[in-house]
């Protein structure tokens, strides 16, 4: 600690210094001392001050204590007290000085040094024994507590200097008792780290926590992330689909008996998997015993010791820490190697005049997503020299995306052409029908936008309106709370630098809350183009967006039905198809267009009306009758299944 600082207390404790931070609460050393020298350390976790009062995350913090408190298990982290000192919560647990799981495989990997399958069974086993005691666990009056630990994942497995190996961080898990609380199809749990059911929001049982142990046996074997890496949806959508690519490519050395047992712990069914925890050991058991293999924690040890991951010795100088009343903390900040990164950064803007505006992380971000702060602006962080944006690890991702740079060569004023309300719809139609890609950029004077379009398909939209952004987009929606958005924008250099994979790595959002969040949010930008009256297009072919997507299956043809009856008027119809002279005929759609007029989403009446048109009935009888047909005859026209004189499509220039 600093001379001269007086360290913060809580309850009997000393907090010495905070050693992890998550979305729900943080961990810090603390000290307990009594009478005639009695010391005792321990790890101290506090419920966050900016979430003291929230009721929710005030009865999970509870319900971890209570139950937690119950569990008593050489691999299971024990909670020795829970008090309140004011308003604060907090619970001390066992100290476990040493490392972790997510620690030992990421410093394998960066030294390419195998930790050999003796060691991975070691971890394994250990995990397994605790599961086996926490899914048997029983009430004071004997009865099942039903405990699914359901975050299961290398960052929550300590190994001691020892070499010992124990869960902890039970803060989302499921128990019988505890189901009041939860909501139908709540899903929380580390990215990368779920079970299929945990991903669908499925019934869970104590064999998702297998399909994690499994999880974590595979990557110790291969030291590759087994379903991790990428964007968040293709990651959920591999753990469901049972994706086993990444460890069929990196387990050729394994040995083909282990292998099957790694196979059966990841089955896409849970009853396709081992039925309990015990069951899983024993089958690893009998692997060892068959091929003698020698097991030991000393042997853990010296494997993580040789990796550098026990050296330092702890217990140097810690920054003093402030009273947790305050909101804005000044705490030192966590390892860099900590799963939550440090606290949140603040950013001074510099302009050719001298500082200026000082913002948050978050905000940055959105200034320089929507354009609103060119690449080369200059900020300074937490005080330091003015530097580029591109100078910033945690900013590279918003400078360097062509997607999000919106003074790019696809908006020199040559390839500009006016917006067009009358052409708009026949030029999406034209986009799907001779699958284009390529980027559709458009320009009001308050917002641009661009949409990206694979094989004539919508794949991205990016946009300069901040109310479009997802955060913006989910609050709006009511699928998030703003103070959890603003939790995990603090989170996104952790995340690197995405929201979604910090909302559901959070356990804020599900999965499949996510994927339709996502689907809605283009769907939503797109439909918002529809209302424009004025500005400019241009379609640059070919260019992507280099971003990661997934496919969202739009149906273009839907997408632009809604869109006109969302933002056209039945007389704004009718001005566009009166300069139709003669029949109208139905006519051959290129390959990919809408395909039959069923497929415009037409209504009965709109329906009658094209049938009526092409036999021979005159527009004015058509639109005399009813004047939604207008509408029918605009979509029809504008699709290219449906041809007369006098109808011509406009669409911006091409380049």
């Amino acid at each position: 600690m600093v001379q001269g600082s007086e360290p913060t207390s809580l309850g009997p404790y000393v907090l010495e210094q905070r050693v992890a931070a998550g979305g729900m609460a943080e961990v810090y050393v603390a000290r307990r001392r009594g009478p005639h020298g009695f010391e005792k350390t321990v790890a101290l976790k506090r419920i966050l001050p900016e979430l003291a009062h929230d009721p929710e995350f005030l009865a999970m913090f509870v319900d971890e204590a209570r139950v937690s408190a119950r569990l008593c298990h050489p691999n299971v982290v024990q909670i020795f007290d829970f008090g309140d000192e004011g308003d604060e919560l907090y619970m001390a647990m066992e100290y476990v000085e040493g490392t972790t799981v997510a620690k030992l495989i990421r410093a394998a990997a960066a030294q390419r040094a195998a930790v050999g399958v003796e060691v991975a069974l070691q971890v394994v086993l250990s995990v397994l024994r605790a599961l086996d005691y926490v899914h048997n666990a029983r009430d004071s009056l004997g009865l099942p507590l039903g405990l699914v630990h359901r975050d299961v994942s290398p960052g929550n497995l300590l190994i001691s200097r020892g070499g010992e190996v124990k869960l902890t961080d039970f803060g989302i898990m499921r128990a019988t008792e505890l189901e009041r609380r939860t909501n139908a199809g709540q899903v929380k749990g580390k990215l990368g780290y779920m079970s299929p059911e945990q991903v669908t929001g499925g019934e869970l049982d104590a064999r998702s926590d297998l399909f994690a142990a499994g999880i974590v046996l595979g990557e110790l074997l291969t030291l590759t992330p087994l379903f991790g890496g990428g964007n968040e949806v293709r990651v959920l959508e591999r753990i469901r689909d049972g994706d086993l690519t990444a460890f069929e490519r990196s387990s050729a050395t394994i040995p083909e008996d282990l292998r099957r047992i790694v196979y059966r712990a990841l089955a896409t069914a849970p009853a396709d998997r081992f039925a309990s925890a015990a069951a899983f050991a024993e089958a690893l058991e009998e692997l060892v015993r068959r091929r003698r293999l020698h097991l030991t924690p000393a042997s853990l040890a010296r494997v993580a010791h040789v990796l550098g991951l026990f050296s330092p010795a702890p217990g140097g100088p810690a920054a003093p820490l402030v009273p947790s009343s305050r909101r804005q903390s000044t705490l030192p900040p966590p390892p860099p190697d900590d799963p939550f990164g440090a606290p949140a950064s603040r950013y001074e803007i510099v302009t050719s005049e001298g500082p200026g505006e000082v913002v948050p992380f978050a905000r940055l971000v959105e200034l320089v997503v929507t354009g609103r702060l060119p690449p080369a602006s200059r900020v300074a962080r937490d005080g330091g020299p003015p530097r580029e944006l591109v100078a910033y690890r945690e900013l590279s991702r918003f400078v360097s995306s062509p997607a999000l740079r919106w003074r790019g060569p696809e908006e020199t004023a040559a390839a500009r052409t006016p917006f067009s309300r009358r052409g708009l719809p026949g030029l999406l139609y034209r986009l799907a029908a001779e699958r284009e890609t390529g980027v559709l950029v458009g320009r009001t004077p308050r917002v641009r936008k661009k949409i990206y379009f694979v094989d004539g398909v919508p794949e991205l939209v990016v946009s300069t309106e901040p109310r479009e952004l997802l955060g913006a987009h989910l609050i709006a929606q009511g699928s998030v709370l703003r103070v959890e958005v603003e939790r995990a924008l603090e989170m996104l250099p952790r995340f690197g630098g995405r929201l979604g994979d910090a909302l559901v790595g959070t356990g804020v959002l599900r999965p499949v809350e996510l994927y339709r969040a996502v689907f809605d949010q283009v769907e939503t930008r797109i439909l918002e183009v529809f209302s424009w009256t004025s500005g400019e297009l241009t379609f640059e072919h070919g260019v992507r967006s280099h971003e990661e997507t997934v496919p969202l299956a739009f149906h273009v043809s839907d997408l632009v039905a809604r869109g006109v009856r969302a933002h056209y008027t039945d007389q704004e119809c009718h001005r566009y198809v009166s300069a139709v002279r003669g029949p109208v005929r139905t006519a051959s759609p290129l390959p990919g267009a809408a395909g039959t007029l069923e497929g415009l989403r037409l209504t009965f009446a709109e329906e009658d009306a094209v049938r009526r048109a092409t036999q021979g009935a005159t527009l004015d009888a058509l639109l005399g009758r009813d004047p939604s047909a207008a509408r029918a005859l605009f979509l029809g026209l504008s699709s290219g299944l449906l041809e007369a004189e006098g109808w011509f499509a406009d669409e911006p220039p091409r380049r």
